[in-house]
C-alpha cells in the first residue's frame, strides 16, 4: 500500500504531462493547456468584473478540477469540511499570488509547462517561484501559522463546490446560446481559443480526482525539499516536465528560444519577482493555486477564501492596469509587487507561534 501511495504524485505528473500538452494541441492556447491563474483571469471576465475584452471565458477545466476532487474525497472517505483560519489574510494572499502571478503572465504550472514546451523567458519565472518558496519555508521554519481550521457543517464544506457547479452550468448555456449576454465570453484574443467543452471538463474531472489523492502541489514539493529534503512529491513535479517535454515534441509543439513565444514578455526581472511574489504569497496560504482548488473540492472553506482573492485581484489586475502584457511589465507593476510582498513579509514575521 506505502508503495502505491508513494507513486501517486509521479502517476499525477505523467497525466499531467500528458493531458495539459493535449489540452493546447486541441485548442487551448499555445503553451497555456492549463494556467490556474490565467484561467481564473479568463473567468473572471466572464463573470464582467473586469472589462478585458481578450480575457472572458469560463473554463470548465477549472470546475472540473474543484468537481472531480469533490468525487475524489467523497469516494475516499476524505471529505472533510472546515474553515475559519484567517480569512482575511488568505483573501489577501490570493489576491497578491494573482497580482505577482499577471506580472509574469502565468502560474507555476504554466512557467514548467512553458518551459517544456521551449519558452525560455518562463526560466526567471521558475527561479522566481522557487526564491519565493524558499523565503515562505524560513518563515514557516521560524513558526509562521495563519491558525488551525474548525469543522463546519457538512452543507458550509459543499459550497464552493456548488458555486463551481453552478457556474459549470451557465457556461454551458452561454455556451450553447451564444447571445445570452448575462455573461461575456472573448470574441478575440486569448480566452477566445479554447478546447472543446466536454474536453476540457473531462480534463478537469481526471486531475481534479487525480489530483486530490496524490495531494499533488509544486508549493509542497519545494517547501519539502527545502524543509525537510523530501522528494516524494518533487518526483511528481519531475515526471510532469519530462513527460510534457517529449509529448510537446511529439505533437510539434516545442518552439526553443525567447522569440515567438505565446502571450509571454521577455522581462526577466519582472518575471523573476512577479513569481516571487506569487511563490511567498502561495507559501504561506499552504498551497499552489492547483492545490487550492481541489482542498475547496474537499470542504476546505479557507481554500475558497483564497481563490475568491484570486478572482478580485484578477479583476484589480485588468481594471487598474497592473497586469504585464506582451510588451512588457506594466508601470505600476513595481507598486503591486512592493506592496505585496511587503504585506506578506509583515504577515508572515508577526505571525509566528511560538512552540
Amino acid at each position: 500500500m506505502f508503495v502505491r501511495l508513494a507513486f501517486l504524485p509521479i502517476l499525477a505528473g505523467i497525466v499531467l504531462g500528458v493531458i495539459a500538452p493535449l489540452l493546447a494541441y486541441v485548442g487551448n492556447p499555445e503553451n497555456m493547456g492549463i494556467c490556474t491563474t490565467c484561467f481564473v483571469r479568463d473567468i473572471a471576465g466572464a463573470l464582467k468584473i473586469h472589462q478585458a475584452e481578450s480575457f472572458a471565458y469560463l473554463r470548465p477545466e477549472i470546475f472540473g478540477l474543484v468537481l472531480g476532487a469533490l468525487g475524489s474525497a467523497i469516494f475516499f472517505g476524505e471529505f472533510n469540511p472546515r474553515g475559519g483560519s484567517s480569512p482575511v489574510a488568505r483573501f489577501l494572499l490570493g489576491f497578491f499570488a494573482m497580482s505577482g502571478a499577471l506580472v509574469f503572465l502565468g502560474c507555476p504550472l504554466s512557467a514548467t509547462l512553458r518551459f517544456s514546451g521551449g519558452d525560455w523567458s518562463a526560466i526567471a519565472g521558475i527561479f522566481g517561484f522557487v526564491a519565493g518558496v524558499g523565503v515562505g519555508s524560513f518563515f514557516l521554519k521560524q513558526g509562521f501559522s495563519l491558525g488551525k481550521s474548525k469543522q463546519t457543517s457538512p452543507i458550509v464544506g459543499y459550497l464552493f463546490a456548488s458555486l463551481a457547479f453552478f457556474l459549470l452550468v451557465v457556461g454551458l448555456f452561454k455556451t450553447l446560446n451564444p447571445e445570452w449576454n448575462m455573461l461575456n465570453f472573448s470574441q478575440k484574443g486569448i480566452a477566445s481559443i479554447y478546447a472543446p467543452w466536454l474536453i476540457s471538463l473531462c480534463a478537469g474531472l481526471l486531475l481534479g480526482a487525480l489530483f486530490q489523492k496524490s495531494r499533488f502541489c509544486m508549493v509542497t514539493a519545494f517547501r519539502d525539499l527545502f524543509i525537510l529534503r523530501d522528494l516524494h512529491m518533487m518526483q511528481g513535479i519531475v515526471a510532469f516536465i519530462f513527460v510534457a517535454f517529449f509529448i510537446n515534441i511529439f505533437l510539434n509543439q516545442f518552439n526553443g528560444g525567447f522569440i515567438g513565444q505565446n502571450a509571454v514578455h521577455n522581462e526577466w526581472l519582472w518575471n523573476f519577482l512577479g513569481m516571487l511574489l506569487c511563490g511567498l504569497a502561495l507559501t504561506l496560504a499552504g498551497g499552489c493555486p492547483i492545490r487550492q482548488l481541489i482542498l475547496s473540492g474537499e470542504g476546505d472553506n479557507d481554500a475558497g477564501i483564497f481563490l475568491i482573492g484570486m478572482l478580485v485581484g484578477a479583476a484589480f489586475a485588468y481594471n487598474f492596469n497592473f497586469a504585464s502584457s506582451v510588451d512588457g511589465a506594466s508601470s505600476y507593476a513595481p507598486f503591486v509587487i512592493l506592496v505585496g510582498l511587503a504585506f506578506c513579509g509583515i504577515l508572515a514575521y508577526l505571525s509566528r507561534v511560538k512552540s
